[in-house]
């Protein structure tokens, strides 16, 4: 049996309006071929040889198949084509449809911000974070005040748009590659990261290497600029452990975790490893137990946290300060002693000075020259306070004349006289040498004139040797950040950096870059959002510019706002934005015509559709949504029930209050009539006095006795008139009904009755008769149709053999023959049912 979605396709050409047996579908429908619509001869056309359901009759069918072995044979070809294509397309969609549930699969796993329930999603939360801290707090006895940090990451690992890509700023999901950082920890898209740091490398490189490309510059984190060599830049995807590269997807650990233990070293290293699962940010303190003693060394030791090992037994300290009179006073503490707190009157370093000054700082300088007399006898020490012998004089031994070329022995009294030859130092200049004989005193500025390049090289001129000379030419050439020129006047080619701020606009667009210009991309905004729910007690913080697609925290605080209807406090419910839920409780208003309270829910703020509200001019013009305004609605009518008795006293019902009044039971009255015979058939009615019966009692005949109500049995003598027909109906007459009833008078059809019976009689045959040759001749139309489309006839020749058939006038004007005969026959019962009158 085929499948239902399978269709064979029909004939093209000469077989097209044959007869094709269509395969029945599982449901047991037959399928219509390819041809579309009902054509002449297509399955389902009913004609000769052809039942009514459109099945061939088995005649029909053999004769088919005897006449047209080639058509079967391209049929079957054809129905065998449609089958493969069939199976190819049903193939194809069934693929289509596999892949389509695959993504929906991914995509339910992929989003870290997707919906979940809140019970749902915070059970499943609680048992990853509670599976990932157990080898943890099984070593503390469940204290996790340790964890604080890394349970802030493992959240944010978990909240809806909280895992940000600072470089490109969005999601990272949980399907997707991750980079962490080992300084702050924080996320990266894997291709982010690398194009940054392939970036970072090749800015720092082409600005400062002149083997471009060749040495090892380290690239900086986007976030806390913690630096790298171009050895760490990353090229796998790892879980945060480093243990297992392309960590599967798996909903029941944390999102890019292998879910092993951690292992990591802690930091600062103590010897012992993380006992965590695999988690992102950083390690807590370890947890071990060491036993240690105090800083001091003087306390016993005692068994603490390895985190927490060094400890103060708080006892005074009590070592000898750098002072060497005092010692240290403060409790038991880490690292050296502090400089000594107290105050002494102390000496200078030369002796002639003293003053109080710290104990911490004992050798101090004071501002008089030594003035002791050197070994000479002749000359005092020129020396500011100092430690030691003050040593020779600096005049004594052998000197130099200013120009240093002559050496004199000359006593200390005595200067050092000139010895007449060119000085010949080298000038301030640095070219020239100076040409005056031997001086003292420094030399004259240099008076050549040379013809000098300017700094840049671009222009020349002949000026003084110590004059420099500036053009006022200004570089063209762009600085570092290749943004701006560098405008110097006569640069010499070491274009200072750029000094103008970025001022682009971040990644965020909230803020922008504070940096100075430089090229490449800018630093991801350090700034971070607090996205909080509506009264501000929960809260989210994300990487800023993430705040606009962050959807808000749920808040588990109920709802402050104060209650809009005239309830004097609302229903309890969760922090939301917006306008609050329509109030639910009962109105309890007091109605004014009852005294009854309203037990509807509240309607002070009920949503009514706004009318007369503006007509669209015409079909062109799009009709605009139904609004809805707030309003306060009137109190319902009131519902309690309160017991009424109907008029007629027949029953005691309850009725809605604001429908308390007479009321009809809707039975019948049933009082006795002061007739004594009869009873009140009226509705149920309020009754004032003794009705009066007005009721009339029925003859045998059917008729009403005239006279009023009366005991005992009515006389039989009925004057009513009644029509009395003959058998066909034609012929009558108003009698008695008394007469009636007597069979006293009888009508009998006349001549003319039986005349115009047999006249409709021969005409219903006639009828009957042209009826009965016209199917013979259509049906003879038909079958001469449908052997020439067994024969294969074109359509063109079909009008040339068909045979002409002569209607006859009966069968033209039949029509009008109808009406006309019916209309003669009804005016002349007319004229003989007047002429009997």
């Amino acid at each position: 049996m085929e499948a239902s979605w399978r269709q064979v396709a029909g004939g093209r050409g000469r077989a097209r309006g044959r007869a094709t047996a269509a395969p029945s579908s599982g449901n047991g429908v037959h399928l219509r071929g390819a041809g579309g619509g009902r054509e002449k001869g297509s399955v389902g056309a009913a004609g000769p040889g052809r039942s009514p359901g459109g099945a061939a009759t088995p005649a029909t069918a053999g004769s088919s198949a005897r006449r047209s072995p080639a058509g079967s044979e391209a049929s079957q070809t054809s129905v065998a084509g449609a089958e493969l294509m069939s199976q190819k397309k049903f193939e194809e969609i069934k693929k289509a449809n596999q892949a389509a549930a695959k993504k929906i699969v991914e995509e339910h796993f992929s989003s870290s911000s997707e919906e979940e329930g809140d019970e749902d999603f915070e059970g499943k939360r609680g048992k990853i974070v509670a599976n990932t801290f157990i080898t943890y707090t099984t070593q503390t006895d469940g204290d996790v005040r340790e964890l604080e940090r890394t349970k802030q990451y493992l959240n944010e690992a978990f909240q809806a748009g909280a895992m940000t890509c600072l470089i490109c700023i969005a999601s990272v999901k949980r399907n997707q590659a991750v980079w962490s950082c080992s300084g702050c920890f924080c996320i990266f898209h894997m291709p982010c990261i690398q194009k940054w740091a392939k970036d970072s490398q090749f800015l720092v490189s082409s600005l400062t290497d002149d083997d471009f490309g060749k040495r090892d510059y380290p690239w900086p984190c986007p976030k806390c600029r913690f630096e790298y060599k171009r050895s760490d830049t990353p090229s796998r995807y790892y879980c945060y452990c480093g243990k297992v590269e392309d960590p599967p997807l798996d909903p029941w650990l944390v999102p890019h975790s292998c879910g092993q233990v951690c292992e990591r070293d802690f930091k600062p290293s103590c010897g012992h490893k993380c006992l965590l699962l695999c988690h992102p940010g950083p390690c807590p303190p370890c947890p071990k137990m060491v036993t240690t003693t105090c800083y001091c060394k003087k306390a016993k030791p005692i068994p603490r946290r390895c985190s927490a090992k060094a400890w103060s037994c708080q006892l005074p300290c009590g070592r000898k300060l750098l002072c060497g009179q005092h010692k240290c006073e403060n409790p038991c503490h880490a690292g050296s002693c502090p400089p000594c707190p107290r105050v002494s009157r102390q000496k200078c370093v030369c002796g002639k000075r003293v003053a109080e000054r710290s104990c911490a700082s004992p050798l101090w300088h004071c501002d008089q020259v030594c003035g002791k007399t050197l070994p000479c006898g002749n000359h005092t020490c020129e020396q500011v306070c100092h430690v030691g012998a003050c040593g020779d004089c600096p005049r004594s031994g052998k000197r130099f004349c200013p120009c240093q070329k002559s050496k004199f022995s000359l006593p200390c009294t005595e200067d050092v006289p000139t010895c007449g030859d060119s000085c010949d130092k080298v000038l301030e200049c640095g070219i020239h040498r100076c040409s005056q004989r031997c001086h003292r005193g420094p030399c004259e500025t240099c008076r050549q004139e040379v013809e000098k390049h300017c700094r840049c090289g671009k222009h020349t001129k002949r000026m003084p040797c110590h004059k420099p000379y500036l053009c006022e030419t200004k570089c063209v050439k762009m600085r570092d950040c290749q943004k701006h020129q560098c405008r110097r006047k006569c640069c010499p080619g070491n274009c200072p950096p750029c000094d103008q701020n970025c001022g682009r606009t971040l990644g965020c667009r909230n803020h922008k870059c504070p940096s100075v210009c430089h090229r490449g991309s800018c630093y991801p905004c350090p700034e971070t959002v607090d996205v909080k729910c509506n009264c501000g007690n929960t809260k989210v913080t994300v990487p800023c510019g993430r705040e606009r697609t962050t959807r808000p925290p749920k808040c588990k605080e109920q709802c402050s706002r104060p209650p809009t209807c005239h309830h004097t406090s609302q229903e309890k419910h969760r922090c939301h934005f917006g306008s609050c839920p329509p109030c639910r409780q009962p109105c309890q208003k007091v109605l004014e015509k009852c005294g009854h309270l309203c037990p509807a829910p509240c309607h002070d703020q009920a949503l009514i559709k706004q009318t007369g509200r503006h007509q669209p001019t015409g079909p062109w013009e799009q009709p605009s949504e139904p609004a809805f305004i707030q309003t306060a609605l009137p109190c319902p009518p009131c519902q309690v029930p309160i017991p009424m008795e109907c008029l007629g006293k027949h029953e005691v019902s309850p009725l809605p209050c604001h429908a308390v009044g007479p009321y009809s039971c809707k039975r019948v009255c049933g009082r006795t009539l002061t007739c004594q015979n009869h009873v009140c058939m009226k509705e149920c009615h309020k009754v004032t006095e003794t009705d009066s019966c007005t009721d009339k009692k029925k003859l045998p005949c059917g008729h009403r006795c005239k006279e009023m109500c009366h005991p005992g049995e009515c006389p039989f003598n009925c004057n009513q008139k009644v029509k009395l027909r003959c058998p066909c109906k034609r012929i009558k007459k108003e009698v008695q009904c008394n007469k009636v009833r007597e069979n006293q008078i009888s009508i009998e059809c006349d001549t003319t009755c039986k005349e115009m019976k047999q006249k409709a009689s021969e005409l219903k045959e006639a009828e009957a008769k042209a009826a009965l040759e016209e199917e013979k001749r259509r049906q003879q139309a038909e079958l001469e149709a449908f052997e020439n489309r067994l024969k294969g006839r074109r359509k063109k020749n079909r009008k040339r053999d068909e045979v002409a058939v002569e209607l006859t006038l009966w069968q033209k004007y039949k029509y009008y023959l109808f009406p006309l005969c019916a209309i003669v026959v009804v005016v002349f019962a007319w004229y003989i049912a007047h002429a009997v009158d």
